[in-house]
């Protein structure tokens, strides 16, 4: 039976309705992570960093990423501001507040977030919070929609475009791998003067308001991460405001599934519609293919009729006209070609059928 287009586009309205009322009440009985009890983070002072860049190139180390442009010794690449990317999941940049004499250094990667947007983005669950801490990536599951990139309001996750077959999208991973190990991140072990500090995160959030209590002065009275977006397990304490070493500070504490729980409840019922479009969409081609080809052998068999009625026709009037001594080859003539025509006809449609069964 033939599919017709409005019937077709019923049909998928009313499955996405189906799904979307139930992922809407999935949605709605989100509940609120508080985060693992005992998982790791790394707080960093920004008092304490020098710009030596000694992280990035343990970062690189670790992680086997191609060697930079320019060499880790060399620090007037701090003079321009930059973000990570596929070939650097993390950074320092220089900053020069107001009022302070001296600059300011920030190192930049994955903020671990407890309730990552980038996993709550991903349809095909690419992305992972774990136990230790980290918000780990698994490529093989990744379809590159890159919908953790729009969601990420750190703008952390790079994607490799000069990848054209496996393109990944890369971000830190807190040295995964090496947590399992019992070993420090590359980063940490690497930092000269102790401005990262591993532990556990409850831990560090004691330690960093310690630091607070005690030198009032000299830091900042707000420990960043340990609400902003619902809390990440990436710390940060500074003398300088935030917001002057780059850092947003209109993030909120709600974390990003509470904040898009509704608009990503369609993203699971647009994933589940497209094997049900592009399959009506293929049997709708395949039924007009079918017809247009029910129609044109319809034609040439009509063609074919009209020739052979002008055919007889045209003998009747020889005949009449032509002697009895030419009656015959006239007549033998004229079927002659009516039988080509219907013979080149039935070899076309040999081939046709041929193609279709090989296809």
């Amino acid at each position: 039976m033939a599919i017709d287009r409005r019937k077709f586009l019923g049909m998928v309205g009313a499955a996405g309705l189906t799904v979307t009322l139930a992922d809407s009440a999935h949605a709605a009985g989100n509940i609120h992570f508080e985060g693992y009890p005992d998982s790791l983070g790394v707080l960093f002072d920004a008092t304490e960093c020098i710009g030596c860049r000694k992280c990035e190139e343990a970062c690189n180390t670790v992680n086997n990423m191609p060697a930079p442009e320019q060499p880790f010794s060399d620090l007037k690449v701090l003079d321009t501001e930059r973000r990570p990317t596929e070939k650097t999941l993390t950074v320092v940049n220089k900053y020069q507040p107001k009022g302070l004499e001296h600059p300011v250094f920030r190192k930049l990667q994955c903020m671990h977030c407890k309730e990552p947007a980038c996993a709550s983005a991903c349809f095909v669950k690419a992305f992972k919070k774990t136990p230790e801490g980290a918000v780990v990536y698994d490529a093989s599951l990744c379809v590159g929609c890159r919908y953790c990139m729009i969601a990420c309001p750190f703008n952390v996750p790079a994607y490799e475009y000069d990848e054209p077959l496996t393109p990944r999208v890369m971000k830190c991973t807190m040295c995964h791998p090496r947590l399992k190990e019992g070993k420090l991140p590359g980063c940490v072990e690497a930092c000269p003067k102790q401005a990262l500090t591993f532990g556990k995160r409850e831990d560090l959030i004691k330690l960093a308001r310690k630091r607070i209590e005690q030198y009032p002065d000299r830091y900042v009275d707000h420990i960043y991460g340990e609400t902003e977006m619902g809390g990440t397990n990436w710390l940060y304490i500074s003398g300088a405001p935030f917001s002057e070493i780059g850092m947003r500070e209109d993030l909120g504490v709600t974390s990003a599934p509470e904040l898009t729980s509704g608009a990503l409840a369609l993203v699971p019922m647009v994933t589940g519609l497209w094997p049900v479009l592009l399959t009506g969409v293929y049997a709708m081609n395949k039924r007009r293919d079918k017809i247009a080809e029910e129609e044109q052998n319809e034609a040439v068999s009509s063609a074919l009729a009209q020739a052979a009625e002008k055919a007889e026709a045209e003998l009747k009037k020889q005949l009449g006209n032509a002697e009895v001594a030419h009656k015959r080859k006239i007549e033998v003539e004229v079927k002659k070609a009516v039988e080509e025509a219907l013979a080149e006809k039935d070899k076309e449609q040999a081939q046709d059928q041929k193609d279709e069964e090989e296809s």
